[in-house]
């Protein structure tokens, strides 16, 4: 595929540059030719990566840093309405592009595929990033994270295929028009745009009716949204859908998933015949992740064994269920898990990779310990109580303030709520306000054989250096 800019992003301006899904974008538009530049509200080392690729990224917001040869200003739904830079974009009259906007004409000639669903997304089209590379396909992708290898969260390929995550939250979705898709789970979430699951089956109703005519919709036959919107879409002209999971009337089957430590051993019935492969990150929903993306590669004509052997070259995500390191006999892991579902997913996980481990001292007496940071106001107000239940899963927890992200606060919405929750499910699960104070409480608590779970979508993913800092000098 020969490279191409639209014509309205030869020089784009970028607000919030750093951000996961608009350093993606930027980055492919710099990797094409593009004049990128763009601010974020603070330094950082995906900032860094993309001045390595030529772009200019200012750091804080202000309308001085907008270029006057700016062909348009690329805004995602985290970006208010009086940002300066914005501001400065509307008195000049350049155009404002979404970002769902800018992705979906960078997908322009591609075979695109689509990863959706409340969960799971980044995981997903890193498996098929990832595995599509290692086969020779080049593909480009545009991922919510960064990969541990080759490191990078977007690439522009010279193949034909493009995948990339499509985010329900805002309902960006619809923007894509996708040749394959695939659809994880359908969950309740993101309040401030959802008011119900109607709302949220209708979205995703209209994301389905977006698949290109004679394309694919990859699906789960076990998340009981996922099951309930198949029926929905049924009848939908032109579409094949493919389910997955191990319900038995699954098209795609999985018949047995080994958790062996912090991985695990996958085998899928496909066409009469068993298929067994290695998945590189521990739980059961990693390995639903897994055979999604094989789905979908087949469904773009990829041999199944070629690339099942493939996504063995998958090692993970960071920031999902990504070791930090290891001090004083501790692990350190983080994971992104916000939402009850993801939460307990990767407790699941992590507490079978430690009954699962092969290293001596971790057995009977392990434990797990999580630091979690709440994600949200809102999210905290509608599933908080679900939130302290899922740590109950924990053998101690400590629970820090809510990460506000692009909210304000609301009235009596606070930490407390999961702790309570957390308590009433017996949980041992204490709070901590001062977030610097985390590697003293985590050193004092830690004992050797322990995994320390980093959690949450905020900043707490900065702590898991710390703390292995900290149990480093007091080993």
């Amino acid at each position: 595929m020969s490279p191409t800019i639209p014509s309205t992003m030869d020089r784009p301006h970028f607000i919030g540059i750093g951000g996961a899904g608009m350093s993606g974008i930027a980055k492919i538009l710099a990797q094409r030719g593009a004049k990128v530049a763009g601010s974020d509200a603070k330094d950082s080392e995906t900032a860094e990566a993309l001045r390595a690729l030529g772009v200019a990224v200012r750091i804080g917001h202000d309308a001085r840093h907008l270029a006057a040869d700016a062909t348009c200003v690329v805004v995602s739904s985290a970006i208010r309405a009086e940002n300066p830079e914005l501001a400065a974009a509307a008195e000049r009259g350049i155009p404002v592009v979404h970002r769902s906007d800018a992705l979906a004409a960078l997908m322009d000639g591609t075979r695109p595929i689509a990863v959706a669903g409340t969960h799971g997304k980044t995981t997903t089209t890193s498996m098929l990033a990832v595995s599509l590379t290692a086969l020779g396909l080049d593909p480009s992708y545009a991922i919510g994270g960064d990969l541990d290898a080759p490191g990078s969260n977007a690439h522009h390929g010279g193949g034909e295929i493009f995948v990339a995550e499509a985010d329900e939250s805002d309902r960006s979705f619809h923007k894509y028009a996708p040749e394959v898709a695939i659809i994880l789970n359908v969950e309740l979430d993101h309040h401030a745009n959802y008011a119900s699951m109607d709302e949220i089956y209708d979205s995703f109703e209209t994301f389905v009716g977006r698949i290109r005519p004679g394309g694919t919709l990859v699906i789960s036959a076990d998340q009981p949204g996922a099951v309930e919107l198949t029926s929905r879409v049924r009848d939908i002209g032109g579409l094949n859908i493919v389910t997955v999971g191990e319900s038995e009337g699954a098209d795609l089957r999985i018949t047995k998933i080994n958790q062996r430590g912090l991985t695990s051993e996958v085998t899928v019935l496909l066409d009469g015949r068993m298929l067994t492969f290695t998945v590189s990150v521990p739980g059961r929903h990693y390995a639903h992740n897994a055979v999604a993306a094989l789905a979908a590669g087949i469904a773009l004509g990829t041999p199944a064994r070629n690339l099942a052997s493939a996504l063995a070259k998958y090692t993970g995500v960071r920031r999902r269920l990504q070791l930090k390191g290891e001090a004083a006999g501790v692990q350190v892991i983080d994971s992104y898990a916000h939402h009850p579902t993801e939460m307990t997913a990767d407790l699941e996980a992590i507490k079978g990779a430690v009954g699962g481990s092969s290293r001596p001292e971790v057995g009977g007496g392990s434990r797990v310990l999580v630091v979690f940071q709440p994600h949200l106001f809102s999210r905290t107000r509608e599933l908080g109580v679900e939130m302290g239940q899922a740590l109950a899963l924990a053998d101690a927890s400590v629970v820090l303030d809510i990460y506000p992200a692009r909210e304000d606060p609301i009235p009596g919405i606070t930490s407390a709520l999961i702790i309570d929750a957390a308590t009433a499910a017996g949980a041992d699960v204490t709070t901590e306000h001062d977030k610097d104070a985390i590697p003293d409480v985590i050193a004092g608590m830690a004992k050797p054989g322990d995994l320390v779970l980093t959690m949450g979508a905020g900043d707490v993913t900065d702590l898991g250096p710390l703390i292995l800092s900290r149990l480093e000098s007091q080993n």
